[in-house]
């Protein structure tokens, strides 16, 4: 190997062709466009300048006002968008409260006619109730008369036969205190009417009841002498107002006993001899046969 091979070389390197050519033509353009404008352009014209505009205040002002209007135009829009969200709901509790009062008014217009009805019915009720009890008044008081009619040609004519039943009664030794417990076997309708009603002991009492297993006091007595072909009233002071009056001392079995005033009983039952009868009592007794001296009667009549 040569000494040398490790000394750099101080020669420029050399330039391609291609480059160099490049270089020369792009000069030369140059060159010769400063020529023509030098030759085409008046001796004292000035230099062309170009000036670049830069951003001014005004326009940023502008930007920031489209900015603006931007951001108010998005506010408008969210702020329609919830009005018309209230104007909804609005609209849907309008139309929940106009059918909840259309509603409260079919009720209280229903409420209003059923109580109509009710006062109706009430009255109805009161007005059939007064003319039955008016009705009762006019049998009764026709019954009375009846009575009255039947009874004063027999006192009339008869008085001293009554008179002679009532010695003969005091004669064999009757008064209040031992007609109780006589033990006379009745005869006739009386068997009848005894029978029947002895046979009705333990059915229940219930309020207007007329049978067969069930009664009240009134419609006990009623049927006990219908079993004997007698027809009687239906309530309690209408069977206490026929017939004759008799003391408790001479009581028949048969006769019918009652509880408070002759014309206003308001409880009435058979005398079954004994000294007892048989009544439907109430509805934790139902029918029972009991002694006189259980619940002594106000007073008592006789129908046979």
């Amino acid at each position: 190997m040569s000494h040398t091979a490790h000394i750099p070389s101080h020669r420029k390197p050399r330039r391609s062709a291609s480059k160099l050519a490049l270089r020369a033509g792009v000069a030369g353009g140059v060159l010769g466009t400063i020529a023509v404008a030098g030759a085409a352009g008046p001796a004292n014209a000035e230099p062309v300048t170009e000036t670049i505009e830069m951003p001014t205040l005004g326009s940023l002002a502008a930007g920031s006002n489209l900015a603006s209007a931007v951001a108010a135009s998005a506010e408008a829009s969210q702020q329609e968008a919830l009005d018309q969200s209230l104007q909804t709901l609005e609209q849907a509790a309008l139309k929940k409260a106009s059918q909840d009062a259309k509603k409260a008014k079919a009720e209280a217009d229903r409420k209003a006619a059923a109580e109509r009805a009710e006062k109706a019915r009430l009255k109805a009720e009161k007005e059939r109730k007064e003319a039955e009890e008016a009705a009762e008044r006019a049998s009764r008081t026709s019954t009375r008369t009846q009575l009255a009619t039947t009874s004063s040609p027999s006192n009339d004519g008869g008085s001293s036969s009554s008179s002679s039943s009532s010695s003969s009664s005091s004669d064999s030794g009757s008064s209040a205190s031992d007609s109780g417990s006589r033990t006379q076997a009745p005869t006739g309708s009386a068997a009848s009417i005894v029978a029947f009603a002895r046979a009705q002991v333990g059915d229940a009492y219930v309020s207007g009841g007329t049978g067969p297993n069930s009664w009240d006091c009134s419609g006990l007595v009623q049927a006990a002498y219908r079993a004997a072909g007698i027809d009687l009233p239906r309530i309690s002071y209408q069977q206490s107002s026929m017939g004759s009056s008799v003391s408790l001392g001479n009581l028949q079995p048969g006769d019918i006993l009652y509880w408070g005033s002759r014309s206003g009983s308001y409880h009435v039952a058979i005398y079954v001899g004994g000294g007892k009868y048989v009544g439907a009592q109430n509805s934790s007794t139902g029918v029972v046969e009991r002694s006189l001296d259980w619940d002594p009667p106000s007073g008592a009549v006789r129908i046979l």
